[in-house]
């Protein structure tokens, strides 16, 4: 065998152990330390007397993989960003940034769920993390609309999908796992976030209004609430605004051309000022605790699956899978556009089996080089380019559509897991209850990627500023 017939074969036995139900970090740990022996075996035709040998290199290359990759200072972004989301949520600021949205948006027809969504949005600005925010709004938003007879599951699937948004607009620990696999800018790629994440939330709370206007039943209206109450409730969910400004305003500098500081060190003040926050607002030893404890537990999970697959990655770069991939994306005589979608679609599949950062950790050593070959390469100019953007642009534009790929993996059946925090948080629902009222919700995202798609300006407009 050669090395790309290996790359397949090992591929193919990765994936079997994905949908058998093996963890993604050790079934990527496990198939690229399996193709590194294979690959340096082959170099010694496969002769038994030199087994020992390649498995004591296939060793020493997959052990170096962890340290010499994870030990990033970019990588520190995403504990910092978790941090942030946990201490908002035991001090306080999510409830009222939630009082907040319902006060100003519960008037209109499936109120309160937009309230959430809205809610969820504001919360996904100082959280990295979607199963984060769909825990914490699972036990604030849905006894809240449960109280006046929404529809069970439609309240459920409210939660699981706006929790999604986390994974879009900045901190975002996907965006910042995407910059470093693709070696691209950081601090572009979060700015890029937020456009796309707030009509990504725009076009949810279209969707629940016009629910709510079909099916009476599903999301009544809120009203009473005086001028008084409504300016009354924005001061309390004012500082989770001022974190965001203050983060964005470090990253990027809109007074000069070089940045007050790096997104890494961005991510450690929001923490700290979320902290002197939460001890203004009277945080407990306790609950300190336990925002530390469900950071590293989140940040442990992470981590463990980046180790995992950056060792398979090692092996797909002794295959050369990614070029051979990219030469035969290329050959296709399809347009870039099509082909394009197809692979979104892919996407849209294998997230049907997979979490997330996983999918794209294991995918974009290989699909990326291909996007970008189709767009001319990581040197284009826009006016050479497939897609009528330059390599870098490129680069970002296709990053948000991944991530928004991700964001609409995080609720499909089987294994989407904001559907499963919100049912493991709610003991009143049922796993099933979840993934009906996600169901909806599908429509929505499927405007947004097609909405990313025909419009790219969306996502390049502020990263272009910078």
């Amino acid at each position: 065998m050669d090395p790309i017939e290996i790359g397949l074969w090992v591929t193919g036995g990765l994936l079997v152990l994905v949908v058998i139900g093996m963890r993604v970090a050790f079934a990527a740990a496990l198939a690229g330390l399996v193709g590194l022996f294979l690959i340096f075996w082959s170099k010694k035709g496969f002769d038994p007397e030199d087994i020992g040998w390649a498995v004591t290199v296939a060793a020493k290359t997959a052990g170096q993989v962890p340290h010499s990759k994870v030990a990033s200072n970019a990588l520190s972004l995403i504990p910092t960003f978790i941090l942030i989301g946990y201490l908002a949520y035991y001090a306080g600021l999510t409830r009222a940034l939630f009082e907040a949205a319902k006060k100003w948006l519960a008037w209109l027809p499936g109120g309160l769920a937009v309230s959430t969504v809205f809610a969820t949005a504001g919360f996904a600005a100082v959280s990295g993390a979607s199963v984060a925010t769909a825990a914490v709004f699972a036990r604030i938003a849905i006894p809240e609309m449960l109280k006046i007879n929404y529809n069970k599951q439609f309240a459920a699937g409210v939660v699981a999908a706006g929790g999604t948004l986390a994974s879009l607009i900045p901190p975002s620990a996907i965006l910042v796992i995407y910059a470093i696999i693709v070696e691209q800018d950081v601090g572009k790629l979060l700015l890029a976030g937020f456009v796309p994440g707030a009509f990504s939330a725009l076009v949810y709370g279209v969707l629940i209004v016009g629910i709510a206007v079909i099916f009476k039943s599903v999301g009544p209206p809120v009203g009473g609430f005086t001028w008084r109450e409504r300016f009354a409730a924005l001061p309390p969910a004012l500082p989770i605004l001022a974190v965001v400004i203050i983060i964005i305003f470090f990253v990027y500098n809109p007074f000069g051309e070089k940045a007050w500081g790096t997104p890494t060190e961005g991510g450690a003040i929001g923490a700290f000022i979320v902290f002197c926050m939460a001890l203004y607002r009277g945080m407990r030893w306790k609950q300190l605790k336990a925002a530390l404890l469900e950071t590293a537990k989140l940040t442990v999970m992470i981590f463990s699956i980046i180790w995992g697959v950056l060792i398979y990655v090692r092996f797909l770069g002794f295959a050369d899978l990614p070029g051979a991939f990219s030469d035969w994306i290329t050959s296709l005589e399809m347009s870039p556009m099509l082909i394009l979608i197809c692979i979104l679609l892919a996407y849209a599949v294998l997230g049907m089996f997979m979490d997330a950062i996983g999918m794209l950790l294991l995918t974009l050593p290989v699909v990326y080089p291909a996007v970008m070959a189709l767009n001319g390469g990581e040197a284009v100019s826009a006016a050479d380019s497939a897609f009528g953007m330059s390599g870098p642009m490129c680069a970002i534009w296709f990053g948000i559509l991944v991530v928004k790929m991700a964001e609409f993996c995080l609720i499909t059946p089987p294994i989407g897991l904001n559907c499963f925090v919100v049912a493991g948080v709610r003991e009143d629902l049922t796993v099933q209850d979840v993934f009906k009222g996600v169901t909806p919700f599908f429509i929505a995202d499927a405007v947004t990627i097609a909405g990313l798609i025909a419009f790219p300006q969306i996502v390049l407009w502020l990263p272009s500023l910078a």
